[in-house]
């Protein structure tokens, strides 16, 4: 027999995995709650029995995307096989897979288009600072999963310089990894004048970084 909790457990999951797919499909303006309701098969009602709003249901499901980038993250960080280089690659790598196969989501965790909550707009250390939420607090929940990206990312990214300054180095390659996902993106790679892609770039990226902590 399934007790309420397994019901509420089954249906919110139902609403996320709804909520995710209409993002990927037409970005934030395509999720709304009777679309998600519809598409998981509730009733109209379900939908505000677990969410206050869209925003609320954004916001949990750009938490499970921290956690799930910040999981692929440590599987790369603590596997013995690779060397420093190669886990800081894959972590970069793995951000831009988000923007390849993604993009409403990576712009949704990465942007700063508006002041809603499923619009992330705070940097990540900005987002540490104003962790003061409640457990239960969905905010709250994404500022932490958000910082336990960036604590598995500066943890790859110390391999990597050993003694120099891990934020600033940190800093300057998921700026570069920002700045090479948006020419994917745009089409700006794949042109005649440039002549490189976003791989070639972010090997070049973790070799400059692994030359100045000696580790290249």
């Amino acid at each position: 027999m399934v007790t309420r909790a397994e019901s509420a457990a089954v249906t919110r999951r139902a609403l996320l995995d709804a909520a995710t797919e209409l993002l990927d499909l037409g970005g934030p303006e395509a999720v709304t709650l009777r679309e998600v309701g519809a598409r998981a098969g509730v009733t109209r009602g379900a939908p505000y029995r677990h969410f206050t709003g869209k925003d609320s249901l954004l916001t949990a499901v750009a938490t499970e995307s921290w956690e799930r980038i910040a999981d692929q993250v440590h599987a790369l960080r603590t596997d013995p096989e690779l060397s420093p280089s190669d886990r800081l690659r894959g972590a970069l790598r793995t951000l831009l897979g988000v923007g390849r196969d993604r993009p409403h989501l990576y712009q949704m965790l990465f942007r700063r288009p508006g002041h809603r909550p499923e619009e992330l707009g705070e940097g990540l250390d900005h987002v540490r600072r104003r962790l003061c939420g409640t457990e239960g607090d969905l905010i709250a929940d994404r500022m932490r999963a958000a910082g336990r990206f960036q604590d598995e990312f500066l943890a790859v990214v110390a391999d990597v310089v050993g003694g120099l300054d891990t934020r600033h180095y940190g800093a300057l390659l998921l700026s570069g990894a920002h700045g090479i996902a948006d020419m994917e993106l745009s089409g700006h790679l794949d042109t005649e004048q440039l002549r490189t892609t976003a791989d070639a770039l972010v090997d070049t990226l973790v070799g400059m970084v692994a030359s100045a902590g000696g580790t290249g």
